[in-house]
């Protein structure tokens, strides 16, 4: 099974890479981010061969987070052309095609193929009966969710009003972290984790919310974004009262 996701990825991110190449647009693959997700989960299902419940709600879960998802993206990005992480890369790197191909597109690969395990997982195996895990699952997959459509709708809101321009959006979710967007996609996944957590082995797919949580803090997520609002009026005292990710706690 590891195998055919990971060839259903690949070429997922080869037709995305050849589409940004010709639109000449890397930011493509974070609109496509969702629907990666999407096509892993019915890839999966379809070829599990049966289907249960656990599989019906971990699919459907994951087409409703995938969709708002890749929607919330592509109209955020319309009508601005290339992010300017990407327009940076552009501008900078040698042999550009070539990199975005691994560095961009694999690399995102990479990562869709470990943090969607739960998903595969569970579609490729046979479960018994809906449990106290994945009540659980729905409650932490529930309240992530809510968590990152209300932030997403109140930073877009913000930026809206041309008289904000320029402006730190530090009230209504974002008084209480820095990005609580983040937050919510991180309990999404560990929602969905939790799905597994009934099936011989599922534990191990607790490495899902574990490396998106450590991607977002550390690597792709908060520090790429907060680079663009170091000189900002205000950045500093609010980064000094404002917890990174998880909402109140000032080390994270």
């Amino acid at each position: 099974m590891l195998l055919e996701v990971s060839l259903v990825i690949f070429l997922f991110m080869c037709l995305i890479f050849i589409v940004a190449q010709i639109k000449k647009n890397n930011s493509i693959a974070d609109t496509f981010w969702g629907i990666g997700f999407i096509l892993v989960a019915l890839y999966s299902v379809v070829q599990s061969g049966e289907i249960d419940l656990r599989k019906i709600i971990v699919c459907t879960l994951v087409l409703l987070w995938g969709m708002r998802l890749s929607h919330h993206i592509m109209m955020r990005n319309m009508g601005n052309g290339e992010d300017s992480r990407y327009k940076n890369w552009r501008n900078t790197w040698k042999f550009f095609h070539i990199r975005s191909f691994f560095q961009i597109f694999m690399l995102q690969g990479l990562f869709m193929l470990v943090i969607s395990y739960p998903v595969w997982f569970i579609n490729f195996n046979s479960g018994g009966p809906i449990g106290f895990w994945d009540f659980l699952g729905l409650v932490f997959f529930g309240t992530g969710f809510i968590t990152e459509t209300m932030a997403d709708y109140q930073l877009t809101e913000f930026k809206k009003d041309q008289a904000n321009e320029g402006r730190l959006f530090t009230t209504g979710m974002w008084s209480i972290s820095r990005h609580p967007n983040y937050f919510g996609e991180c309990l999404v996944w560990l929602g969905l984790s939790m799905y597994a957590l009934n099936l011989p082995l599922g534990w191990y797919t607790l490495i899902s919310p574990i490396i998106i949580t450590l991607l977002l803090r550390f690597v792709s997520g908060v520090p790429l974004v907060e680079k663009k609002y170091e000189n900002r009026p205000g950045w500093g005292e609010y980064k000094a009262k404002t917890a990174a990710l998880i909402p109140f706690v000032k080390f994270f």
